[in-house]
């Protein structure tokens, strides 16, 4: 009798990306091969929920199979009482699946674009540098279809673009490491996961914050996507999965536009001509106007859409208004049928 088909499923999942991983290990290590190691590690981000604790039991059973070597790492955001104590509950469970090498790591949570954001941007360096201390090819997270849809209309309410309602990439990268995170739960949902520790009898944590409304996601989890297929009915997390895929293609496509033709609207001293800029598509040029923003010393994290909308009407708009002040103090000016953007 085979597993469980929360369990299987979880498990598919998982091997599915694992065999990614080792591909494109093995293409890198081609062209190094002094630096391929005898048994690659992959990491798992373990906050004792149940979403990653079905992951990394998951990577604990898949991992030996393909001749890897599976660890895991747990964050202490120390934002709760006794959150030390959890995160060496965490580790022990960890050890106890079998995962090796497991440590808990503490962070200091600054308060930078809110307490969520905050909180994600140290969970994140963290996972970096312990993949970069323990020579790690990937480092596995538990975001499933449910957060993805949250993930969505959180991009929404901003306002921010087709790459704001993408939600996040099965792949993405860190410092040094363009694909070093990889998500093999977001075509899952949550019950699944939860279903799987359950008959697996993985002791999971629910962490409070989950569930406290003074947090956007929690409120948006318990009390706008239930009242969202109240109205509409069942269905609107699957429907915003798809369109965080799609609206991923269309951005990707866009991105690789944007890119090809920056060259093409730059002079000879490499400053941007406006007339050139105008005759592009909007979705275009303003992709550019963002990128040589942030290569100006921009903050990516602090550019919103008003921003790049501002410098666009430098182009589409001119009327000899002045400069446009942007985050990381960058001016963007035109001057002479040229848009200038630096350092003010």
């Amino acid at each position: 009798m085979g597993p469980h088909p929360a369990v299987a499923a979880i498990r598919l999942a998982v091997r599915r990306v694992l065999h990614d991983i080792l591909n494109d290990h093995h293409a890198s290590t081609e062209q190094n091969p002094h630096e391929r190691p005898p048994s690659p590690l992959v990491l798992v981000a373990c906050s004792g929920g149940a979403d990653s604790m079905a992951l990394a039991s998951a990577l604990a059973f898949e991992a030996p199979k393909l001749g890897l070597r599976a660890g895991g790492v747990t964050v202490d955001h120390g934002l709760q009482p006794g959150s030390d104590l959890r995160a060496e509950e965490v580790v022990l469970r960890l050890r106890e699946l079998g995962l090796d090498p497991v440590e808990s790591t503490a962070v200091t949570v600054g308060r930078e674009g809110g307490p969520e954001a905050a909180a994600r941007d140290a969970r994140y360096a963290a996972l970096d540098a312990a993949a970069q201390r323990h020579g790690a090819i990937a480092v596995l997270l538990g975001h499933t279809r449910d957060d993805q849809a949250e993930t969505v209309l959180l991009g929404l309410a901003r306002g921010s673009g087709i790459r704001s309602l993408s939600g996040m990439a099965a792949v993405s990268g860190g410092p040094g490491a363009a694909r070093r995170y990889r998500r093999p739960f977001l075509g899952l949902d949550r019950q699944t996961a939860r279903k799987a520790c359950m008959v697996q009898s993985l002791p999971v944590w629910d962490d409070p914050h989950n569930t406290d409304p003074a947090y956007t996601r929690s409120r948006l989890r318990h009390e706008g996507l239930p009242a969202l297929e109240k109205a509409l009915g069942k269905g609107v997390v699957e429907a915003l999965a798809r369109t965080a895929q799609l609206s991923r293609d269309d951005a990707d496509a866009l991105d690789a536009w944007a890119r090809q033709a920056e060259a093409s609207v730059r002079d000879a001293a490499g400053l941007l001509e406006c007339a050139k800029l105008y005759a592009l598509p909007p979705a275009v040029r303003r992709r550019i106007l963002r990128q040589a923003a942030i290569e100006a010393g921009a903050p990516a994290g602090s550019l919103f859409a008003r921003h790049i909308e501002e410098v666009d009407r430098l182009i589409t708009g001119w009327r000899g208004q002045g400069a446009i002040n942007l985050p990381g103090k960058v001016v963007a000016q035109r001057q002479g049928g040229r848009l200038v953007i630096r350092q003010g």
